[in-house]
């Protein structure tokens, strides 16, 4: 016995939702994948900005510090 063979599309509700329905909804894997492509694209740019701040807030080579 398969279990698909009791499944009805007309009767699936977990999927419908109301305008009184308040819980939160339930994300996909592809949403999920978009999620992490982006929070790994934000980790990169962050890691790029760091490094242009490093090298314009660094001393120049050469130079003494003035005390």
């Amino acid at each position: 016995m398969r279990l698909n063979e009791f499944y009805s599309p007309e009767e699936d509700k977990h999927v419908k939702r109301t305008v009184q329905d308040t819980r939160k909804a339930r994300l996909t894997l592809s949403e999920l994948n978009k999620l992490r492509k982006y929070r790994d694209l934000k980790e990169v740019e962050e890691i790029e900005h760091a490094k242009f701040v490093r090298t314009m807030y660094s001393q120049p080579a050469g130079e003494t510090p003035a005390i």
